[in-house]
């Protein structure tokens, strides 16, 4: 028998729980966790999933209740199938294999192949549904970039969240000053701390990462650091379009940006804000209902141009 509590929230309240679940010492290890968003179309919206092997008690309404600190959260309390519910608790959150990368949680082995390099990311910040196909198809899109020759050196990541695409960016460019941003305050220590287990390297300089908290690129390092070889947004179309002069701005000429978290239906609106801030499309893919898009700004001269169908086969699963 397994039940399910479920919690649903905006994305920042969510998260919030969740950076304080692995801030909890004596978690009952019987609880298992998770938070995703509810639908693909709906990033912002997100739900909190507790799943236990018995009848919610008190204590266990009490604990989940606890990870929220700004009020009570509606628990939605549901009896399950008979099922294999640790299974259940993962069912979402598999590993994700792309090019030289694979993104696992915790409950899932790393790969020990040559020339693979394993990212543990906690279920508990593990990509949801959109967020799944997003970071495939932006890890795929690094993967490609690296294969085309590209160089960098000097390298940001946008609303960064995990910190994971930072991290297989330097993986790709070893030698490459990083920096990593977010709006929201909880994701410095989840990327710290992500950083610590995947052996990430946290500083100033060649080969180590800086993180920041900020709006955009409103910082002073973010600033102070530019311009980047390469920067990466993974986010929303709004904040997308917004950014562009801001991003065209940060970007060297001949430079490249990264874009995801943008439906197909919505790429138009921001291939336009970027092609008027100077930036010209190098190749794009499609993972579902997401588009990834690598632009680059003009060195002088037109922009070399690859279309899917020049992207190796791995690249275009999902």
């Amino acid at each position: 028998m397994s039940w399910k509590i479920t919690v649903y929230a905006p994305r920042p309240v969510i998260q919030a729980a969740l950076t304080a679940h692995e801030d909890v010492f004596d978690w009952d290890a019987d609880i298992v966790i998770a938070g995703s968003e509810i639908a693909e179309d709906k990033p912002e919206d997100w739900q909190l999933e507790a799943w236990l092997p018995r009848k919610p008690a008190r204590a266990d309404k009490a604990a989940i209740t606890a990870l929220f600190a700004d009020g009570q959260p509606e628990l939605l309390i549901e009896k399950l199938p008979d099922a294999d519910w640790v299974t259940l608790s993962q069912a979402g959150v598999e590993p994700i294999d792309e090019g030289p990368f694979h993104v696992h949680t915790p409950d899932y082995p790393p790969r020990a192949e040559p020339g693979i390099r394993n990212f543990v990311i906690p279920a508990s910040q593990a990509f949801g549904t959109g967020q799944h196909a997003t970071t495939a198809g932006c890890l795929a899109m690094l993967a490609h970039m690296k294969a085309q020759g590209s160089i960098v050196r000097n390298l940001a990541d946008i609303g960064t969240g995990t910190g994971l695409l930072a991290f297989a960016a330097m993986h790709l460019w070893p030698s490459a000053r990083a920096i990593a941003s977010d709006i929201d305050t909880v994701c410095a220590p989840v990327v710290l701390e992500n950083a610590h287990s995947n052996g990430v390297a946290i500083g100033d300089g060649s080969g180590a990462l800086t993180m920041v908290v900020a709006a955009g690129m409103d910082h002073p390092l973010l600033a102070a650091s530019a311009p980047y070889d390469l920067l990466i947004a993974n986010i929303l179309a709004g904040p997308l379009t917004e950014l562009a002069p801001a991003f065209a701005g940060a970007v060297a000429p001949g430079g490249s940006v990264l874009l995801a978290g943008l439906l197909e239906t919505q790429e138009p609106a921001v291939r336009a804000a970027y092609r008027r801030a100077g930036l010209r499309l190098a190749a794009r893919m499609v993972r579902g209902d997401w588009s990834i898009l690598w632009l680059r700004r003009r060195p002088g001269g037109a922009v070399r141009r690859s279309s899917v169908g020049a992207l190796p086969e791995w690249s275009k699963r999902w």
